[in-house]
Formats: C-alpha cells, sequence, structure tokens
C-alpha cells in the first residue's frame, strides 16, 4: 500500500470510528468513503425541483392504479396475495420515506426508478453527511434535514394513532437483527421520532391468524415500522410449520388491527412497471395528466415499456429490470442490437415481469478510496418525506448500482 494510501485509511478509520451505530465498511469491503464531491446551491436546488414533480407524477398515478381492475394489476406483475392490500389508502401521503434514484445527464436529470417502501441510504444522507462536510469544511446540503425527517415520522405515526382510534398505541420499530445496516438504520428512525416505542427484531414477532401481532412477551402491537422487509418478500413468509404468516400481518392490515409504515400505497408504486404505465400515458397525451405534468413526465422520466420493441426497431440501448428487485440484482443491459453488454451477477429476481427502459450512461466521477484514486459513475439519490423533496447524496460504483458500490459524501461549493 502507497503511503497515500495509508494516509488516507489511518484519517478515514480515525473519522468513521467516532461516529456511533454506523457501518463504514459493509461485506468486508470499505463503503462510506473519506472524500467528497461537490456542487453548486443551484445544482442543489434543481435535483430537489426534479424530486418534487417526479414524486407527485408518480403519486398521482398511484390513485388510478387503485381503480383499475385486480387482473391488470396481476400483468403488472403485483403478487396476486398482496391485490386488496395494496388498494389501500391508511395514510393521507402515498409514502412516508420514498428515495428516488436519479441520473445527471447533458439533458437535464432523468429518473431510473423510485424506492418507495423500503428506501435505503437514510442515515447517510441525513446524518452523517453533515459530519463528513463538517470534517472538510464545507456546507451540508442535507442541513436541517434530520428534522424534516423527525417531523414527517412523527406525523405518520400520529395519523396511524387516528386511524386506529387510540392516542397511546404500542409502537414497534422491527427489522433484520443481524443486518447491520437495517438494524442501525430502523433504531436511528425510532430515535428521531421521540415517541414511546421499542425495537423488536423481527424474528421475535409472533402473530396469531386474525387477532394480531405480538411482541415477544405477548403484548399486542398496533404499530409496525418495518422499514427494510419489503411486501414482496413478506407475502411469501411462512413459519417453520408451514403457515403463511407474512399473509397472516397483511389479513391484520387490511382488517385494521395493526398499522404499517411504510404504508400500503408505498408498495402500489414499488413495482418498476409504474414506469411503464406512465410513459404509455404520456405516449396517449392521457388527460390524466395536466400539460405541465406531461412536460415533466418528458423531462424527467425515461422510455420505458413492458416489451424491447420500440429499443429494437431504433436500435437504442435498454435495459432489462424485473418489476421488483434491488440493489441492481437481475438487471441487465441491453446494446441496440439487442444483444447483452453487461448483466449483474446475481439473478435473484427472474421470476419477476421484466420491464424495459431506455439506457443511460451514468456520469463518471473521480474519488479517493483505500485503492487510491479510482473513477466510478455516479448515482443520486434524492428522498421524498411526505411527497417533498429532502436530502440527497451520491452512491458511486460500477455501470449497474449494487450492494458493493460506495456511499461518497456530497457538499455545497463556495458560490
Amino acid at each position: 500500500m502507497s503511503g497515500l494510501s495509508n494516509r488516507y485509511t489511518e484519517k478515514r478509520k480515525k473519522f468513521y470510528q467516532g461516529i456511533s451505530d454506523f457501518w463504514p465498511d459493509l461485506y468486508g469491503e470499505e463503503y462510506a468513503l473519506y472524500d467528497i464531491a461537490t456542487i453548486g446551491k443551484d445544482e442543489a436546488e434543481q435535483i430537489r425541483l426534479a424530486t418534487n414533480r417526479i414524486g407527485k407524477v408518480f403519486f398521482k398515478v398511484s390513485q388510478l392504479l387503485r381503480e383499475i381492475p385486480k387482473e391488470t394489476l396481476v400483468e403488472m406483475g403485483y403478487p396476486t396475495e398482496s391485490l386488496s392490500f395494496i388498494k389501500l389508502q391508511t395514510l393521507p401521503f402515498e409514502s412516508v420515506i420514498a428515495r428516488l434514484d436519479l441520473v445527471k445527464t447533458t439533458e437535464g436529470y432523468k429518473c431510473l426508478e423510485i424506492n418507495s417502501d423500503t428506501p435505503t441510504f437514510i442515515k447517510e444522507l441525513f446524518a452523517v453527511n453533515g459530519l463528513v462536510c463538517k470534517e472538510f469544511q464545507v456546507e451540508d446540503p442535507n442541513a436541517g434535514m434530520e428534522l424534516l425527517m423527525a417531523d414527517a415520522i412523527k406525523l405518520a405515526l400520529n395519523e396511524c394513532a387516528k386511524q386506529l382510534e387510540k392516542p397511546k398505541p404500542y409502537i414497534v420499530f422491527t427489522a433484520h437483527e443481524e443486518n447491520i445496516e437495517d438494524r442501525e438504520t430502523v433504531i436511528y428512525l425510532q430515535k428521531l421520532a421521540e415517541v414511546p416505542s421499542r425495537f423488536v427484531p423481527l424474528h421475535q414477532l409472533k402473530i396469531e391468524r386474525g387477532k394480531g401481532l405480538y411482541d415477544e412477551n405477548g403484548l399486542k402491537i398496533d404499530i409496525l415500522y418495518r422499514q427494510t422487509f419489503p411486501i414482496e418478500n413478506l407475502v411469501l413468509d411462512e413459519d417453520q410449520d408451514g403457515n403463511s404468516i407474512g399473509l397472516w400481518l397483511l389479513e391484520l392490515v387490511e382488517s385494521g388491527q395493526l398499522q404499517l409504515l411504510n404504508p400500503p400505497s408505498a408498495f402500489l408504486l414499488q413495482n418498476k412497471a409504474v414506469q411503464a404505465v406512465i410513459w404509455g400515458l404520456h405516449l396517449e397525451n392521457s388527460p390524466f395528466f395536466t400539460g405541465e405534468e406531461h412536460d415533466w413526465i418528458e423531462e424527467y422520466f425515461l422510455p420505458t415499456f413492458f416489451e424491447p420493441d420500440y429499443f429494437l426497431e431504433n436500435q437504442l440501448a435498454f435495459v432489462k429490470k424485473p418489476s421488483f428487485g434491488r440493489e441492481g440484482d437481475t438487471v441487465e443491459i441491453f446494446a441496440g442490437d439487442g444483444n447483452v453488454a453487461l448483466q449483474d451477477s446475481h439473478q435473484s429476481y427472474t421470476n419477476y415481469l421484466p420491464i424495459y427502459q431506455q439506457y443511460i450512461e451514468l456520469p463518471s466521477h473521480q474519488f479517493n478510496s483505500r485503492k487510491g484514486m479510482q473513477t466510478g459513475n455516479l448515482l443520486i439519490g434524492s428522498f421524498l418525506l411526505n411527497g417533498r423533496a429532502a436530502a440527497m447524496g451520491f452512491r458511486v460504483g460500477e455501470r449497474i448500482t449494487n450492494n458493493l458500490s460506495y456511499y461518497l459524501p456530497v457538499g455545497l461549493q463556495d458560490s
């Protein structure tokens, strides 16, 4: 290791050791970089403007999805077991915490997808980013966003309590205990909420069909905050006796005995096929969207279809994605001639309906790491809290952004 790499490693270790309950390394590899990218205030505002507009389009189309026949939802790839669940609207906002994945192009910002149900990258942007900015003596673009997050969670929990007609509900935050990122993200959100609650690991929860969800002590839970347990996995969840406990939990939500965060409507938008619906309505110049909203779709959304024909006919590179999937898993990039140019090594989501989206290159960015200077592809993560733009930040890695991509902190340039 060179002297420069040694100094980087020592500084990085000393800095991140000072941040409690964080995960600067994941899967035995460097994750959080001791480096910072800077953007102008105008650029930060453009990202937030794009985020607000894209969010409005997504949240508006959810109204339409709740009205279409169940057969159409099945054709869009939603699990049959989830159909009555996803039509529920339990809160006045479609998702409490959602994250957009954006790419900066020569034509402005483009949306790759929305993670409206179980977004990660939260503590990094709302808490850690400000500490890195202080270390590098630059302004934090996410200053004040942690307070907005706390307010968003409190508002959502209060709304849930109203629905239950319980002024003092029993609130439980849960996650896979063995996954440090999941566990510490949920505990971080629990602390921000500042309401009477408990963290109970997922494996300690117990369910009785039609009766309720209980903690390890047998106390009935009123509100469950499960930041990182996707619904598409939940519907398949069984106990050791083969009981469909995941479906039992959804039944409790449907019957009004349990409030779940993020709400059911967040899963409705999680399906990447929603982007094909949005693009299809845009091509038809559907009156469902206003003229201004059509302009937003043209500006920020990518052509997305249920078949690759458009791209093959026009010899355009495209991406094949599973309708439900995470961290680049099962994603394939095709050249304009229809041949595979690149594919992720993991193929966990092949059983889900695929969608086809126009491929755009992620901008390259040089960054410092334990391996020395590297060049990677830059992806913007931009959060929505109850539908409003909030914290933003960067991931940098391969052309297909996966769980081995780095977290690159972001600061504001001096004006």
